[in-house]
């Protein structure tokens, strides 16, 4: 107890100084190796241990992958993400996956999660319920929880075993304010009433599956619906935490600070969509969901981003309730508003930030 105390920064602190200390104590542990010959102990045995993979999951969204596709863009894409990372998420937004109802886009989504299992990497599907990307066939007056029920079924069910980890509710904290039907129904029901519906129909869909509930707004607000969740025993097993930075990065006070707080309602936290600028900020953001086709890495910014990366990684790294990273885009050539926001250029060779993490994950 007095070892996690004195490594708990005090307020104010930088999370930084006592970081290798918490990745020593929270990331390793120790192994006894005993040599036998004959069912006697070899003395002076040389033994040689190789770690093999990760129990954290260092992952990005895996959105521009084609398994079919032999460019050279592609090829290289795909080499990038199995060096460094372990864990890809899939888009599952509704209105792409089902444009038309009934036809899903199942088999391009089961292929992407067998690629990934083919190559040793673990999967978790996004988002099953969201206001956006939300089906323009859905009628104004159409009954919300069947069809909601069905939803979840069709995806959380039949890619049970192929994919067992899903963001289930995605920003419920301001689907009210979303003029679709779905968004109507959270502001009848109540957002923390409309998120533990969908998780106990997640969890009838994959009895053993790994839900989170995921929001970019890391308030006061989100931690009370996360809490209520708690007590009424909704079936989730992470906090998903958004952090696109697109406007400013946070201090690593601040990461810290949001670590605590989560950590609080004794579930492992995610860090489930993160974003870090190697070129200009744009504050405030003017429009979230516009692409800026000139919006360009820079050297200067692309050092900036390596360093900062890296300190913040680190931190979040050493806290004991965070078990997984995930990167929002690995390449510019496909990144969220065409913002400078991948550890890879347009051409998918790696920035400065890209080999930096290289070092940690796979070296250090």
């Amino acid at each position: 107890l007095l070892i996690a105390i004195l490594l708990t920064p005090l307020p104010g602190a930088d999370p930084l100084a006592e970081a290798s200390a918490r990745i020593e104590k929270h990331r390793k542990g120790g192994v006894q190796v005993l040599v036998e010959s004959g069912g006697r102990p070899v003395a002076g045995a040389k033994v040689a241990i190789e770690q093999t993979r990760h129990a954290f999951l260092f992952g990005c969204n895996i959105f521009f992958l084609a398994p079919g596709d032999a460019s050279v863009a592609q090829k290289q894409y795909q080499a990038r993400f199995k060096a460094l990372l372990n864990y890809a998420t899939l888009p599952f937004y509704w209105g792409a996956y089902e444009p038309e109802r009934g036809k899903a886009d199942e088999a391009r989504l089961r292929l992407l999660a067998e690629w990934c299992r083919k190559n040793g990497i673990e999967v978790k599907g996004h988002p099953v319920v969201w206001h956006e990307v939300f089906p323009r066939w859905v009628g104004a007056d159409e009954p919300m929880e069947p069809l909601l029920r069905k939803r979840i079924g069709e995806t959380v069910g039949r890619f049970r075993g192929l994919v067992d980890r899903w963001d289930v509710v995605n920003e419920s904290l301001v689907a009210h304010d979303h003029k679709n039907p779905y968004g109507a129904w959270v502001g009848q029901v109540g957002a923390a009433q409309a998120v533990e519906k969908c998780l106990r129909w997640a969890s009838d869909s994959n009895p053993h599956g790994f839900f989170l509930v995921n929001d970019f707004r890391v308030t006061p607000e989100y931690e009370r619906e996360l809490a209520d969740l708690r007590r009424s025993g909704a079936p989730f097993h992470a906090v998903g935490i958004q952090s696109h930075m697109h406007t400013g990065e946070w201090t690593t006070e601040r990461a810290w600070e949001v670590c605590e707080a989560y950590a609080r309602l004794g579930l492992p936290i995610h860090f489930t969509e993160l974003t870090v600028l190697s070129g200009p900020k744009e504050s405030p953001m003017k429009d979230w969901h516009a692409h800026r086709p000139g919006w360009s890495s820079t050297p200067e910014d692309e050092a900036k981003q390596a360093d900062y990366v890296e300190k913040l990684y680190t931190v979040l790294f050493s806290h004991p309730a965070v078990e997984a990273i995930t990167w929002w885009d690995l390449s510019d050539a496909a990144s969220w508003m065409g913002a400078p926001a991948g550890f890879l250029r347009r051409d998918m060779s790696p920035k400065p930030v890209y080999d930096r993490l290289l070092a940690r994950v796979k070296g250090e």
